[in-house]
């Protein structure tokens, strides 16, 4: 982003286009560099930007140099500077202090080379691939986490209801975050080998789902990033959101609450400028309920029925190769995070054995 654009998207989530239009714009896309490449860059017009193998990827034209805020920036887009916010400290707080904008000229499209390239479609190929399928409504689930039979019951109740309202043939796009999440979220490769079990055991249809990778990074920045989020989804051809509790959230980095307030991301998708083409679908609460032996949509009238299995019990069961209560998750799907979690003892293990090598 050029400054202007910077500024705009800071401090008005929208950026003014050149008819007049006004787009969606709520997270800024920016690019830094230190003091040291400032200079090495000196009275250049354009820069070339390269992958992490200094090979070419895209040229920026015209370009500016202006003052990364970071305390600004920081400020207004999480609504606060408190110490601890995970996606500041990995690529903000030690990055440098200006910011390059300019027109981009893409030379290729970036390929990671890391086995889902496949899964990387751009919003145009997406677009194509719903008209390919003749789909007459897209609706779009965001996860960074595996998918459960209670994210699956939620994505199939929602076609049910598309169909109820009359569209022929709704296509799910099963869109999983992947650029930057937590430290204990579960990395892209192998939330994708988990989200391949989910459709070749059929817990959702392979035939209505396009499952493609958002290479957004998480910012957990709420209701702010929620509309990031949404915009990018209008962008790859959907019409439908489905959006839950405390979109984007997370717990406060430095005191005991929420940082959001949990309703507010969906009642700022409902009011944002720009996001008027997408309709927001509430996410309904679903439970483990004891009573059928399978993830169900909460029952208020008997609470006592039903299970909350949360990401961090999810997480306890899988690292002690417990299985969660039968219909909880697809069996190819549960052994997948069981490995996982497996791997990453391993390779505890071996650095354990390392250090103490080093230390005799």
């Amino acid at each position: 982003m050029r400054e202007s654009e910077f500024l705009q998207a800071l401090h008005f989530n929208s950026i003014r286009c050149g008819d007049g239009s006004v787009a969606n714009m709520s997270v800024p896309v920016v690019l830094a560099v230190d003091d040291e490449k400032r200079g090495e860059i000196g009275g250049c017009e354009r820069v070339v930007l390269v992958d992490g193998e200094d090979r070419p990827v895209a040229i920026l034209n015209g370009i500016e140099i202006y003052k990364h805020n970071k305390e600004e920036r920081i400020a207004r887009t999480w609504g606060t500077t408190a110490r601890g916010l995970p996606y500041v400290e990995e690529a903000i707080t030690n990055a440098g202090d200006w910011l390059i904008g300019g027109d981009l000229e893409v030379i290729e499209p970036i390929k990671y080379n890391d086995g889902l390239d496949q899964y990387r479609l751009s919003p145009a190929e997406l677009r194509e691939e719903f008209s390919r399928r003749n789909a007459d409504a897209v609706f779009a689930f965001q996860l960074r986490n595996p998918v459960h039979n209670g994210h699956a019951l939620l994505m199939n109740d929602t076609r049910r209801r598309l169909l109820e309202m009359g569209y022929k043939n709704p296509i799910l796009l099963l869109h999983p975050l992947g650029g930057y999440t937590k430290a204990d979220d579960v990395p892209l490769e192998w939330r994708m080998k988990q989200h391949e079990k989910v459709l070749e055991e059929g817990v959702l249809n392979p035939e209505t789902t396009v499952v493609a990778i958002f290479p957004s990074p998480m910012h957990y920045a709420g209701p702010t990033e929620v509309q990031w989020h949404a915009k990018a989804r209008i962008n790859a051809g959907a019409n439908f959101y489905i959006v839950g509790r405390d979109p984007a959230g997370m717990s406060h980095p430095t005191e005991k609450r929420d940082l959001y307030d949990a309703d507010h991301g969906k009642k700022v998708l409902s009011m944002a400028p720009g996001l008027e083409k997408l309709n927001i679908l509430p996410f309904r609460v679903a439970a483990y309920d004891k009573t059928q032996g399978k993830m169900d949509f909460f029952d208020p009238s008997r609470p006592q029925d039903f299970l909350f299995i949360s990401g961090t019990k999810m997480r306890t069961l899988a690292k002690n190769r417990e299985n969660p209560p039968d219909g909880f998750m697809c069996p190819g799907g549960w052994k997948v995070l069981v490995e996982y979690y497996d791997s990453v003892a391993a390779a505890s293990g071996e650095s354990k054995k390392v250090l103490e090598t080093i230390q005799a």
